[in-house]
């Protein structure tokens, strides 16, 4: 994310400061906000010799350089630890959650480290923020991590018995577009219903319906493929393909969540090299690329189908979305359904700040996970 320019040297008079962070694979994103107003945002990206140490290490094992990089952040901007009135961190694979702002503790710093949803970076969000608020004295939160499951009884049932359909999404940003859309139409979030589909390095496709996620394609390993995950797959031919390479977890895992999707037709994840490549008249390229739209117009209208025809709007969001070349022949090809809205990019340092402030201003109570 390229630093963006500041809009005022220092905060309006009571508005309070929140930091928000949101650590990635190879750098942590950071944004100082007064109010709902940014300060700035900045993009620290992570040299590759400085992460190749931490290499088949555990994720956690990173905390020490993200968190000097971000107080040497603040440090060059002039913001001092003590000024900040909360510290909020992208939430990362915990248990299955409502939606909502939780104020981090030892359960939930327990349960990450012990990793058993997975490893990720986002996992590092609670670490930093409790690290960087110690100095403050103030809270430390999360906001609506991947985490949050609102998912129906009905969609838990995967048709195997002993394995149930889990809620893995892009729910930060999903929920934000989804009462971002709301506040325009002058609407209550919790009175429409509709379909948000994230489009990024995962793809999240989503119902909502009376303010809830009431099903979603778990993005590691369900709907359409992406840049580098590969989706629905065959499984029999998924299994076998497994087993031929030696059958270990680590493979699958491999496969459908970094080597899956644009990668493993084109050899690389870039969408704009995807689509120069379109562009210059690259017929595999053309292919591969209408069939992620394909799946994707086919996941909108299944959770369509889900609210019963019943939709005020579609909303497209997630980097992918500034991409004329995504964003129009899907809104083109789903304004059958409802009102197409296109909302690029992720926004989430935004929505991370904002639900540190609702808490902050008795707005909602902020939720205890332990």
């Amino acid at each position: 994310m390229p630093r963006a320019e500041p809009q005022g040297t220092a905060p309006p008079d009571g508005a309070p400061q929140v930091l928000a962070l949101n650590p990635g694979s190879t750098s942590t994103k950071l944004g100082l906000f007064a109010g709902e107003r940014a300060l700035f945002t900045e993009s620290v990206a992570h040299a590759d010799e400085a992460l190749a140490v931490y290499r088949g290490r555990a994720i956690l094992e990173q905390q020490a350089l993200r968190a000097s990089a971000v107080r040497q952040a603040l440090a060059e901007r002039g913001v001092a630890a003590t000024a900040l009135a909360a510290v909020v961190g992208r939430g990362g694979l915990l248990r299955p959650l409502a939606s909502g702002t939780y104020r981090v503790d030892e359960t939930m710093l327990a349960d990450l480290r012990a990793a058993r949803r997975g490893e990720h970076a986002s996992n590092l969000g609670a670490f930093l923020a409790a690290q960087l608020a110690e100095p403050a004295g103030c809270p430390a939160f999360i906001v609506d991590p991947v985490s949050v499951d609102e998912l129906e009884p009905v969609a838990r049932v995967s048709g195997l018995a002993g394995i149930e359909r889990e809620s893995l999404s892009h729910a930060l940003n999903t929920k934000a577009v989804a009462k971002r859309y709301a506040r325009e139409q002058r609407r209550r979030y919790d009175e429409l219903r509709l379909v948000v589909a994230h489009l990024g390095s995962g793809i999240s496709v989503s119902a909502h319906r009376d303010g809830r996620m009431v099903d979603v394609n778990n993005s590691r390993e369900e709907g359409p493929f992406s840049t580098e995950r590969s989706g629905s797959v065959p499984l029999l031919q998924l299994v076998r393909r497994v087993l031929d390479a030696g059958g270990s977890f680590a493979e699958a895992e491999r496969l459908v969540f970094r080597e899956g999707g644009l990668y493993s037709y084109l050899g690389t994840r870039e969408l704009r090299e995807v689509l120069a490549r379109v562009e210059a008249g690259d017929e595999p390229a053309w292919l591969v690329l209408q069939a992620m739209l394909y799946q994707v117009r086919k996941e909108v209208g299944a959770m369509a189908a889900v609210l019963a025809g019943r939709v005020d709007a579609v909303l497209l969001t997630g980097g992918m979305a500034h991409a004329g070349a995504v964003a129009a022949p899907l809104a083109e090809a789903l304004a059958w359904i409802a009102p197409v809205h296109v909302y690029p990019g992720e926004d989430e340092l935004q929505a991370l700040a904002e639900g540190a402030l609702r808490v902050l201003r008795g707005e909602e109570a902020a939720r205890e996970y332990g």
